[in-house]
């Protein structure tokens, strides 16, 4: 039976990255129905809507979802489209692996990490966002349940047996967000115990950043909440060269999606010289995802050589080829 997935192109370079990679995946053999969906400044200029309907009910639909960069216009009375899709989706899960790559002009060689950040909580769940009328102060909650914490920690510790990783760092500030972060660190304490196998670390945050960059060969599996998750996963992806070379997948109970996590770039877009290996990992987590190790392990391999040998890659990646001149060396190699 055909699996479909949903696909949406996004904007800017999102079109061009995103075309790269379902030609990868067509290539490695799988069999896949594609329904294309808008969402971001495409749509709103089809629709007047960045979220349609019609997305919405083509996420729905599909258990997988691959999606290029979308832009959210900045200013008022728009909410990002990445946080209202984790919230209408219940994707709790933003996993974001980063992994060395021979060939890059990343300062280290022998990173392997994976952020396991809560997706719906914390200081991203918009509750409580005031400003005063005159301008001088403004607030916003940070919410943390206890069903929340357990969910996203009890999911890094699984991944992390199913992976067959040895440790898993909750990064926490319960020195002083005594309350959230406290609840956060507590509820860890309580899963990790469940799991005598695997190694348990804690650390507050500011900690895990000078040692990500002093030494950070020793963290395997990072769990945290929204906001620290967010900017840490960065911090990761410019250990092994940057945005360009992370991908994230955001999960629920019955649906997930797979996207670059890098912005949409207009100032290169449509100019066939963006460089689609962050989708390209999103879709070898979908892969996964949808228990296809094959093909997975196979565009991997691929996608690996390409860059270690110089390829035809990108700029980025120190070379002149252009997107199509990339998927077509990651291709001939599948």
């Amino acid at each position: 039976m055909t699996t479909t997935i949903t696909v949406i192109p996004g904007d800017g370079i999102g079109p061009d990255i995103i075309a790269a990679t379902v030609d990868i995946l067509n290539a490695a053999g799988c069999d896949f129905a594609y329904e294309y969906a808008d969402a971001g400044l495409t749509a709103l200029e089809k629709t007047g809507e960045l979220l349609p309907q019609s997305t919405l009910d083509a996420i729905a639909r599909n258990r997988a979802t691959l999606k290029g960069p979308l832009t959210t216009p900045v200013g008022e009375g728009f909410t990002s489209i990445n946080v209202s899709l984790r919230k209408q989706f219940e994707l709790y899960a933003n996993v974001r692996p980063v992994k060395s790559f021979k060939g890059t002009q990343a300062r280290y060689e022998n990173i392997d990490i994976i952020t396991v950040r809560e997706n719906t909580e914390g200081m991203y769940s918009g509750l409580g966002q005031v400003v005063s009328d005159d301008g001088s102060e403004a607030q916003a909650l940070s919410k943390i349940t206890r069903t929340g914490a357990e969910r996203i920690v009890r999911f890094a510790y699984e991944l992390a047996r199913r992976e067959g990783r040895q440790k898993v760092t909750t990064v926490h500030k319960a020195n002083i967000l005594k309350s959230t972060s406290g609840l956060f660190l507590k509820v860890a304490r309580e899963v990790a115990a469940e799991y005598p196998d695997i190694q348990s670390d804690e650390m507050i945050v500011d900690a895990v950043c000078m040692k990500l960059v002093m030494n950070p060969e020793q963290f395997d599996v990072i769990v945290t909440t929204n906001l620290f998750g967010d900017i840490l996963s960065d911090l990761c992806a410019g250990l092994v060269g940057g945005l360009g070379m992370a991908p994230g997948a955001n999960i629920g109970e019955n649906s997930a999606i797979f996207e670059a996590v890098h912005g949409s770039a207009p100032d290169i877009a449509g100019q066939n010289i963006a460089n689609p290996t962050s989708v390209i990992l999103a879709a070898i987590q979908m892969l996964e995802y949808l228990e296809m190790p094959e093909p997975a392990a196979r565009i991997l391999a691929a996608l690996t050589d390409v860059i270690a040998s110089g390829d035809r890659t990108t700029r980025d990646l120190g070379g002149n080829g252009s997107t199509t001149d990339f998927t077509a060396a990651v291709i001939e190699r599948l």
